[in-house]
């Protein structure tokens, strides 16, 4: 479906008066059955869309966390088209529910771009968020997702002014995500006046939903953030639980599962009842 069924996500939402909760997990962390077991219970458990993590050897714009995840996926020989394979399981249960593959350009570079996305859509993937390329290489890897209605989401950050901005939207679908802070992925709690004051500034220049993230830790911020934004994307702060219920040799304890679904419970509850 791609494009498509993240569409009729936000319009869901909207026509709810709501925002989204967007979950980011890394693939295979800390193992892949475990990763395809958290995958499958988000959803029930709140997410309305649910970004994965390709993991790769070099994370530049992910924090510690996120770092962390990406290496105890890879030492477990978490490859993308397992990443595939995983997105193929979930989607023998759930169809509605979108999927965004976040990562980086290289291992969709070595895997082939057409065959890449032949592949992810027919493995049931919606959309794109690749950190490492700017609209300047939008003919990467943008403009042939565009072709086959794969979503290819683009970042904004506190530093994009308007001008800036048309250079995204120009080649960018699904949805805008406004990076919340300048810096790396759950470094610092970010302001909530300027990020208010920045989707203001880009609702004037384009109808595609906004997304906050980046060091959002708690249901009381990600609360803040729905009241005015379409979606509040929380990641690190799920992979720390993660992380939390692991012994040494990363293996999951019995509770890992549970205790992540229900901080995605909360998380949920926050976003749903912020505009109430």
């Amino acid at each position: 479906m791609g494009l498509s069924r993240i569409q009729k996500r936000f319009e869901k939402l909207k026509s709810e008066n709501c925002a989204g909760l967007i979950t980011f997990t890394t693939a295979g962390d800390p193992d892949y059955d475990t990763s395809l077991a958290l995958l499958k219970g988000l959803p029930s458990a709140g997410a309305d869309i649910i970004e994965l993590g390709m993991p790769f050897s070099d994370p530049m714009a992910d924090g510690p966390a996120i770092q962390e995840a990406s290496i105890r996926a890879l030492k477990n020989k978490m490859t993308l088209k397992k990443t595939l394979n995983m997105v193929e399981s979930f989607r023998e249960e759930d169809d509605d529910t979108p999927i965004i593959l976040m990562g980086y350009y290289n291992p969709i570079y070595i895997y082939g771009v057409e065959r890449f996305l032949h592949d992810a859509l027919k493995a049931g993937i919606d959309g794109l968020i690749i950190v490492d390329l700017p609209p300047e290489e939008d003919s990467e890897l943008a403009i042939p997702a565009k072709a086959v209605d794969m979503a290819m989401i683009h970042l904004a950050t506190p530093t994009t002014d308007q001008n800036r901005l048309g250079q995204i939207l120009e080649n960018g679908s699904g949805f805008l995500y406004y990076v919340t802070i300048a810096g790396i992925t759950g470094a610092a709690k970010p302001d909530l006046a300027p990020v208010k004051q920045a989707l203001d500034n880009f609702r004037k220049i384009t109808q595609l939903p906004m997304a906050v993230g980046f060091g959002i830790k708690s249901a009381e911020d990600a609360a803040r953030f729905a009241k005015f934004a379409d979606a509040v994307v929380v990641g690190s702060a799920i992979v720390d639980v993660i992380k939390s219920n692991i012994n040494q040799e990363n293996v999951a304890n019995s509770v890992l599962e549970s205790r992540v679904l229900s901080f995605v419970g909360e998380l949920a509850n926050g976003v749903k009842n912020a505009r109430k």
